[in-house]
């Protein structure tokens, strides 16, 4: 029963408030939904603020300050400086110095015909002997004056070598990465992976890749010089190094090996040969001779013992093959890298233009 008569107090309430507004019933949620709303409208209406008055600049008045001021002032603003410790710089290795070279003064007669010897170039790529030769018409010929020939495996073994018992081998040219490789097939030896390669310069480096799989962290190299893998060497001081070289190499790298007490092995994987210059019917039919290597020479004085220099001049670049040709009888009229030109093909074009003036 009073179930019933809440209930019916309820219907009561609810016709007079429709009654009062003169309509339909309005939910109480939705009063209390508009409430709100008006009340966050309120909280976010901003406030202006109001304009400031205009101020009048002030005038910074200039302190005189006398020189004992200055310097108190200078000690209590900046700290004290603490003195420096010495640096500690890294012990150069002192190379011996250059020999000096001396040049011919003979006549500088003109420039027609000029041999090199280097291989021929190959047909559409660019090549700085093809453009001194356009830029002063002369008659240029390629000759290869070497050739490359890999040491037997039986030839090896004469140095007894072991290549396993080595864990890091240094490579100095491309020539070095394939008869390295090509030795340890031919006597069946499987290079570890841990092996190690310091590269004499970036395209050795990745010229391994024809080889092995390139790997950064067993794969160093420089920027053309064996300094350059001084800190890599010496980080590595417990390996023991290997140094594939042809039976004619440069004694700097064993110098600098040996300076920074290195252990390794130095072991001739190929060996340079003459190359067989009897096409080339006679050495006076050309101006300028250019060699490059000390092999070079000998080549020439090989292919041809009796050839009398007359007014063919010899050009030489490097120091061992200048002296090469100086050693064999021969004169040296032109030298590169010198302080004016660092290059073969710079020096020529500075000397021929002197020599083609009259």
């Amino acid at each position: 029963m009073s179930s019933k008569k809440s209930t019916a107090k309820k219907k009561v309430a609810t016709k007079k408030a429709v009654k009062k507004s003169g309509g339909k019933a309005k939910p109480a949620v939705a009063l209390g939904k508009k409430k709100t709303a008006k009340v966050a409208a309120k909280k976010t209406t901003a406030v202006k603020p109001a304009p400031k008055k205009p101020t009048a600049p002030v005038k910074e008045k200039k302190v005189i300050l006398n020189a004992e001021a200055k310097e108190t002032i200078s000690k209590i603003a900046l700290p004290e400086q603490k003195p420096r410790k010495p640096s500690r710089k890294r012990p150069l290795i002192s190379l011996p110095p250059l020999p000096h070279i001396e040049v011919s003064d003979f006549p500088k007669l003109k420039v027609k015909t000029l041999l090199v010897s280097q291989p021929k170039p190959v047909e559409g790529l660019p090549n700085p002997y093809l453009d001194l030769a356009d830029k002063h018409r002369l008659d240029i010929t390629f000759r290869h004056f070497i050739k490359i020939v890999g040491l037997t495996s039986q030839e090896f073994r004469l140095q007894r070598v072991d290549i396993l018992a080595h864990g890091a081998v240094i490579l100095t040219s491309k020539l070095a990465v394939d008869h390295y490789f090509r030795m340890c097939n031919e006597m069946r030896v499987t290079v570890p992976e841990s092996m190690k390669y310091l590269c004499i310069n970036e395209q050795t480096a990745y010229y391994l890749q024809k080889h092995i799989q390139y790997r950064k962290r067993k794969i160093s190299f420089g920027h053309g010089t064996i300094l350059d893998l001084v800190d890599v060497i010496k980080k590595n001081k417990t390996e023991k190094f290997l140094l594939p070289v042809s039976d004619v190499t440069k004694e700097l790298i064993a110098d600098i090996l040996d300076k920074i007490n290195i252990t390794y092995t130095k072991a001739t994987f190929y060996k340079t040969v003459s190359a067989d210059l009897s096409k080339i019917k006679s050495l006076s039919n050309y101006d300028v001779l250019v060699c490059f290597t000390p092999a070079g020479v000998k080549s020439l004085k090989h292919n041809f013992p009796n050839f009398k220099q007359g007014n063919t001049r010899i050009a030489a670049f490097g120091h061992a093959t200048a002296q090469m040709v100086q050693s064999l009888g021969y004169r040296l009229d032109i030298f590169a890298p010198n302080p004016q030109n660092p290059s073969m093909t710079g020096t020529l074009d500075a000397y021929i233009k002197e020599a083609n003036k009259r």
